[in-house]
């Protein structure tokens, strides 16, 4: 087996034991060190990281099992890892982000089907390369999704159809509307945050950017926005620092949509000279759903619709079936 070491510096991160092979052993062994730089590698004795998913700005994702569960089932990791050189108040806020994720998931996940749980949320001091400075390392634990996001889906198909993408927007719209109710803002809707379980269900990902409101202006904005976005994907007043609101959301949905329908990346389809997006002529879609996205597309916060259940109910119309027409009266017989 193939036990992945968790250590950002670690120069050569992948090990090989052929005994945890053998699932009881596995279930059982007390420890398995790096090869390379020493890293307790089973996580507070329980989590086993098989193999790197992915880095972000704030930290790193591993497949992982948990030998406390009777399967060993498997689970992701995340590790706070900040990247590049940051100053010590940058890397406080990366901190706060990073444990943010960890109780937003612990609020929500738990409460919606649709967004990952949180398993494990703890901290691992362990000797350091440098003597008396041990290393000190965060770890949140949160559901594996078995499936793929809607950006690798992408790639496959090189274009969604206009129905492909009404579920997705459909479905995306009723967790946000879980998440707006309970007084939070993702705020990094993309199409890698949205997974596609293997048995069909769409799931939200990537809690870390989150934006909880004060009950005070609960469904209105959030102040003093951090400068987390995903560029093109954030509406203007994300991308300047200021307050966001559940519509900020909706942008970047509405980004993420004409995104699936054209294939295209956002900025092939936002013409920067006019400040506007130009994206039908790509994708051949009902005039209705053309103009759904342009409204949630608008640079005004105030333009665009203003709640997941405004869009929702906007969208009924296009899923709707006319009546079916009255049958023919009988001819009378002769």
């Amino acid at each position: 087996m193939e036990v992945h070491c968790t250590r950002p510096a670690c120069s050569r991160p992948a090990n090989h034991f052929a005994d945890l092979d053998n699932s009881a052993t596995l279930k059982t062994v007390q420890q398995k060190y790096c090869t390379a730089c020493g890293m307790p590698l089973i996580l507070v004795g329980r989590y086993v990281p098989l193999k790197l998913l992915g880095r972000g700005g704030f930290g790193a994702a591993y497949l992982a099992r948990d030998r406390y569960t009777p399967a060993m089932r498997k689970c992701v990791v995340k590790q706070f890892q900040p990247a590049g050189d940051l100053s010590p108040a940058q890397l406080d806020l990366a901190q706060k982000l990073f444990e943010r994720e960890g109780e937003v998931l612990e609020e929500l996940g738990n409460k919606h089907p649709q967004i990952p749980d949180l398993l494990a949320f703890f901290e691992l001091d362990v000797p350091s390369r440098t003597p008396n400075k041990p290393d000190r390392f965060f770890y949140l634990v949160q559901e594996f999704i078995d499936g793929q996001d809607m950006e690798r889906e992408l790639e496959q198909k090189k274009q969604f159809s206009e129905a492909e993408v009404l579920e997705v927007l459909t479905e995306i719209l009723k967790v946000l509307k879980f998440v707006h109710n309970n007084n939070s803002i993702h705020r990094d809707i993309k199409p890698s945050n949205i997974m596609r379980h293997r048995d069909g269900r769409l799931f939200l990902l990537d809690f870390g950017a989150v934006k909880q409101l004060t009950s005070a202006v609960a469904g209105q904005a959030a102040r003093g926005s951090t400068g987390i976005h995903t560029p093109l994907y954030a509406p203007p007043e994300q991308m300047r620092g200021d307050k966001v609101f559940p519509s900020t959301d909706l942008y970047a949905l509405g980004v993420t949509c004409i995104v699936l329908l054209t294939g295209k990346l956002p900025d092939e389809l936002y013409d920067s000279y006019s400040n506007a997006w130009v994206w039908r002529a790509y994708t051949q879609v009902s005039d209705r759903l053309e103009a759904i996205l342009n409204r949630m597309l608008l640079p005004t916060p105030s333009q665009r619709f203003q709640s997941a259940d405004e869009v929702l109910e906007a969208l009924a119309s296009l899923t709707v079936k006319p009546a079916s027409p009255p049958p023919p009266p009988r001819s009378s017989p002769p």
